[in-house]
């Protein structure tokens, strides 16, 4: 039997949805959550994908840990907690081409690909989705460069990782981004709290006509 979940890498708890479907088969909960959080602690972090394998017989089972979805492993790279509310207008990151590389080394096996570029070029789709920007440009820019040839060498060769100076470069752009798009944050915060403010209002207008409907049927 297979049972697959995702999971909080190294920090799995006791849920309902688990503790259901391994109760009635007599699976130690507490161990199956003891041995998934070891198998998963170098994700720590973010949430990725397991099967447990289990025989029903023996009450043993098997661990298999498949590759997080790559907008985890972006926003645990740029240490984000979430995308961006409007990708196309906000962004909540600014990536080297290395970094992107480096998060499609990780998912070239889980996507059964035997070059590295069309790996890149997923993950640079993620980065859309996300509202990550690369090389200080769109995402969708950067894959026709790859398209282009343009970062064959680091692709080929892979690489360490960008340079101290472009990280900076890439920082200082940033910087001017986040100033340029403030308004549209401050906008969208302001009706995050409106809509917030709203909401116990709207409940207590709603609760007299709730009341008076049951005692006109009384």
């Amino acid at each position: 039997m297979q049972l697959k979940l995702l999971v909080d890498a190294g920090g799995m708890k006791p849920g309902p949805a688990v503790s259901q479907k391994l109760g009635p088969l007599g699976i130690n909960l507490g161990k199956v959550i003891s041995e998934v959080n070891k198998a998963t602690a170098s994700f720590k972090g973010i949430k990725v994908p397991v099967i447990l394998d289990i025989d029903t017989k023996t009450k043993e089972f098997t661990i298999q840990v498949l590759t997080p979805p790559a907008s985890e492993l972006l926003k645990k790279e740029f240490n984000i907690a979430k995308g961006s509310p409007q990708p196309n207008k906000i962004k909540v990151a600014n990536a080297s081409i290395e970094q992107i590389i480096k998060v499609a080394k990780i998912k070239q096996q889980s996507m059964f690909l035997d070059s590295l570029k069309p790996s890149v070029k997923s993950v640079l789709g993620s980065c859309i989705a996300l509202g990550i920007l690369v090389e200080s440009k769109e995402p969708k820019v950067v894959q026709e460069e790859i398209d282009k040839g343009i970062y064959d060498d680091l692709i080929n060769k892979g690489t360490e990782g960008p340079s101290k100076e472009k990280l900076a470069k890439l920082d200082a752009d940033f910087e001017q981004v986040k100033k340029s798009q403030e308004a549209i944050v401050k906008e969208l915060e302001k009706k995050a709290e409106e809509k917030a403010a709203a909401a116990p209002a709207a409940t207590a207008a709603t609760t007299p006509a709730t009341a008076t409907s049951k005692e006109k049927k009384k």
